[in-house]
Parts: structure tokens; C-alpha cells; sequence
């Protein structure tokens, strides 16, 4: 039985453990054949990689497997953002990417990433293709290589940067001399990951000021549990922020994909409110109108937004494995979820911590107003919103047991609020009226359970992921 299951958005696991280069390259031979069988191996395939232990050799050995393939191969040459690498497939014209990340996981992990030739992660039905095929390639050692050296003399594999391209393009959406002249302080967490560096070259040159923290390659990410831009993770951000007195703190998570931010009092903004910010950016200050895409895990302050502004809101499960094929579907303005994802019209199926950033900055800059401030015109608008989550670890011999207990979970009040409804659309989602929710979810990349809430009055928060953990027995 394959150890190998994708998760949320690929695969990962413990390096050395399970996340070895027998795995790895037997992914890559998967990924390879379900590319021909699309018709899209002759555009070739993008390889990129982030700031962990031997990434740059993960990437290496998927690069062998596709030219012994016959895959022709662009491999990234350099620790690249996720979104980057799959802007590469649209500028390069290629049939996908292998992306060798870990995203926001602690130091111990790796991952394995594909994007098919939209430039957005895999659908559930494209993870079935592939990952129905490893089984099969490991037991019959039916991997396919050709030596880096050999494939880069045949032309096979080419080393590519697709940083230039990709900060032009994103030049084309936001305004950037408007940043620049700005004057803007900003703090910038890159948190040891592939996102140093970009958003200060992008804003440098003006009046706005850019210090940058934690900007440098290490896979040990020291000083934080792991590089996810959440408030557990940010204390350095944070601090950075009042000492300088910086009107906004910015922090991408390991592969550049996810954005956290801190306001100017050095307060973490949670994802749920960056989310409704980055809808009111578009709707309002920019004036654009087009349907909203949002995982069940995220903001009910998007749906009254949405009807604030006659545009339709779509919810789906957690993972831009959904999001991006419903944003493509429906024309999507924005897309969200709560990990600090963010996809937008015009760039990519996909999240892109960067872009989300810079349009945070261009809400700042057009309005003249700083993270607080815009956070409570939202709120004038569809009324105050507060939200947590707890991570609870769970042994592989308790999952079941938990597991009967979510499915057997039938309150009529939680917290003292009526039970409205129930849903099974990504775990078990316990609705309260106009109050709020409560989520009980499974991770799908780390033995976790999740206890999420968003209701309207902050002394119900605590009480509601109590009662959370109550129902699943881990109180």
C-alpha cells in the first residue's frame, strides 16, 4: 500500500521518513504519464522549488524522471514562489508544474506540488489520476531517468528563471509608481521562504519604505514553529511593526502563496478580515463587479458583501483544488479560504501572497487609510465579525474515535445559540443563525483536527471552540 496520499494541495510528508527520493521521483514518473495522457507532455513541464532541505535536489531528481520521459523540462533555477512558478506554465506555454514545497508545514516536511496547464492546483480529479498510478510504479520500480547532466546536454532540461516575467505581469495589475509614491512604511516578513525579496524590489525606488525581515535562506525557520503567517508565527513581525512605527506589516508564508497582515498597532489582522478587505478593495474602491469564491472556512462578511453589491457568492471546500476550478468556471473577481489564500481575476486559479499584498497596500494607498481604519469601514458596512481557530494533534489510533464522534454531533445550541443547520461540505459545519458557525475539519496535509468559528460578539468565541472540542471528546 502506497504511503504517498495527496492531500489539501499535493503531498507532503516528514523528509527522510516518507519524503524520500524513491517517492519523490515515483510522484514524478505519475505525473509524467497522466501529462501524456492529456495530450499536454509535448508543451513540456515547469519544475520549481522552495527554501527547504535539498528542494533544490527534489526538483533535480523530478527533472531526470521527466526527460527520461521525454519530457522537455524547465527547471527553475533559483527558491521561486509558488505563484511565480505558475505563472512559468502561462509564459513558457507549458502542459504543468511540479512544484517541490511544503508551503506553510514545519522545517521536518516536504511536498509535492503539480498545477496543471491552467496554472492552478490540481483538481480532485487530476490527484485521482496521479495518485492512483504510484502504487503501481513503485511496486514495478517503472521510474524513468535520464541524469540531469545528460538531459541538460540533450536539451531536455533548460535552466529558467520566471521571476522577471512574473513581477512584469504583476506590474500590468496593480499600479506600482502609486506604491512607490505612497509612503508607505512597510514591514515585510518573507519568513526564510521564497518570497524575499519580491515585494521590495517591487516597491523600492520611492517614497515608500520597505524593511524586511527573516529575508534570508534557512530550513530550519528559527524563531518560529513554522512558516505560516499567523499570529503564533509572527512575533517578530509584530514588534518590528511597533518599534519602527511601520503602517502595515506584510509576511508570506513559505512558498509565497499565502499572505498575513499586521496592522499598524502591531495586531494581527485575521484572514477572514483580510479577506473581506481584499473584497472591498475590488468592489468598492476599485469598482469592479464579478462573482465571489470562498471556502467553507472563511467569512461570512464575503456573502453579505456580495449582496451589498448585487454579486453572486459561491462557497465550496477548503483548497483551491476547488476554488480555482469554480473560480475559472463562474469568471470569479476574488477567490479566498482561511489559510490566508487569495486568487484573483486577471492572474492566476491560484493563490498568490505577493499580488494580495500589493493590492492590500494599493486599499491603503487609495483610501489613505491604514489597516484598523479600513478594517472598521467594513465593518460600518456589514456589521463586526471575530474569528478563531484551534489546531488540535491527533495520534493516528485516535482519528477514528474522534471522527464517529464529529459524525454523531447533533447539539440544538452551542454556547448558549439554537442550532440552525448542519453541513457536511468539508467536515461538519454547525450553523447559528446571524450569529455565526462553528467548522470541525480534518486537515488534509497534517494529522490535525480544526476547530473553527466566526460569529458576531467576541465573548462567544472561546465558549463556541470549547464547546468544539467538547463534541469531539479533546476538551
Amino acid at each position: 500500500m502506497s504511503v504517498i496520499k495527496f492531500g489539501t494541495d499535493g503531498w507532503r510528508a516528514v523528509i527522510a521518513e516518507d519524503y524520500t527520493f524513491e517517492n519523490v521521483r515515483a510522484c514524478a514518473q505519475a505525473t509524467v504519464q497522466w501529462l501524456r495522457s492529456t495530450g499536454m507532455a509535448d508543451r513540456g513541464l515547469v519544475v520549481g522549488y522552495d527554501t527547504r532541505f535539498q528542494s533544490d535536489r527534489f526538483a533535480a531528481a523530478v527533472a531526470e524522471v521527466a526527460a527520461g520521459n521525454g519530457v522537455r523540462t524547465y527547471l527553475v533555477n533559483e527558491p521561486t514562489p509558488t505563484p511565480a512558478v505558475s505563472f512559468g506554465i502561462l509564459h513558457q506555454g507549458a502542459g504543468g508544474a511540479v512544484v517541490i514545497t511544503s508551503s506553510h508545514n514545519p522545517a521536518i516536511w516536504n511536498g509535492f506540488k503539480v498545477k496543471p496547464h491552467y496554472a492552478g492546483s490540481a483538481s480532485p480529479e487530476v490527484v485521482e489520476a496521479i495518485e492512483s498510478a504510484i502504487p503501481g510504479i513503485l511496486e514495478s520500480r517503472g521510474v524513468r531517468r535520464l541524469p540531469l547532466p545528460e538531459a541538460e546536454a540533450r536539451g531536455l532540461v533548460q535552466r529558467t528563471v520566471t521571476r522577471p516575467a512574473y513581477l512584469e505581469h504583476l506590474g500590468r495589475l496593480v499600479d506600482l509608481d502609486r506604491l512607490r509614491a505612497a509612503g508607505l512604511r512597510v514591514a515585510v516578513d518573507a519568513m526564510y521562504g521564497t518570497g524575499a525579496g519580491y515585494l521590495r524590489s517591487l516597491l523600492e525606488g520611492g517614497r515608500t519604505a520597505v524593511q524586511e525581515i527573516n529575508a534570508e535562506v534557512n530550513p530550519n525557520f528559527p524563531g518560529i514553529a513554522a512558516p505560516e503567517p499567523i499570529t503564533r508565527n509572527l512575533a517578530r513581525l509584530m514588534e518590528t511593526v511597533r518599534a519602527g512605527g511601520a503602517d502595515v506589516g506584510l509576511a508570506t508564508d513559505g512558498d509565497a502563496d499565502r499572505l498575513g497582515i499586521v496592522d499598524e498597532g502591531g495586531a494581527f489582522v485575521t484572514q477572514l478580515q483580510v479577506f473581506a478587505l481584499l473584497c472591498y478593495y475590488l468592489l468598492e474602491v476599485r469598482g469592479e463587479r464579478g462573482p465571489i469564491v470562498k471556502s467553507i472556512t472563511t467569512t461570512k462578511m464575503a456573502d453579505k458583501l456580495g449582496r451589498l453589491y448585487g454579486v453572486p457568492v459561491y462557497e465550496t471546500a477548503v483548497g483551491f483544488k476547488y476554488l480555482g476550478p469554480k473560480m475559472m468556471e463562474t469568471d470569479a473577481l476574488i477567490g479566498g479560504e482561511e489559510s490566508g489564500g487569495y486568487g484573483f481575476r486577471g492572474h492566476l486559479p491560484e493563490r498568490d501572497g505577493i499580488l494580495a499584498g500589493l493590492y492590500f497596500l494599493d486599499l491603503m494607498a487609495r483610501t489613505g487609510k491604514r489597516p484598523s481604519e479600513l478594517i472598521q469601514a467594513v465593518y460600518d458596512r456589514v456589521g463586526p465579525h471575530y474569528y478563531d481557530r484551534v489546531d488540535l494533534h491527533l495520534d493516528p489510533e485516535q482519528r477514528p474515535a474522534v471522527l464517529a464522534r464529529a459524525q454523531a454531533a447533533d447539539p440544538r445550541e452551542i454556547a448558549g445559540v439554537p442550532v440552525t443547520g448542519r453541513d457536511t461540505i468539508d467536515g461538519f459545519r454547525f450553523l447559528l443563525g446571524d450569529t455565526g458557525w462553528l467548522l470541525i475539519r480534518f486537515s488534509g496535509t497534517e494529522p490535525l483536527v480544526r476547530i473553527y468559528t466566526e460569529v458576531t460578539d467576541p465573548d462567544l468565541v472561546p465558549r463556541v471552540l470549547e464547546e468544539g472540542r467538547h463534541l469531539v471528546g479533546l476538551a
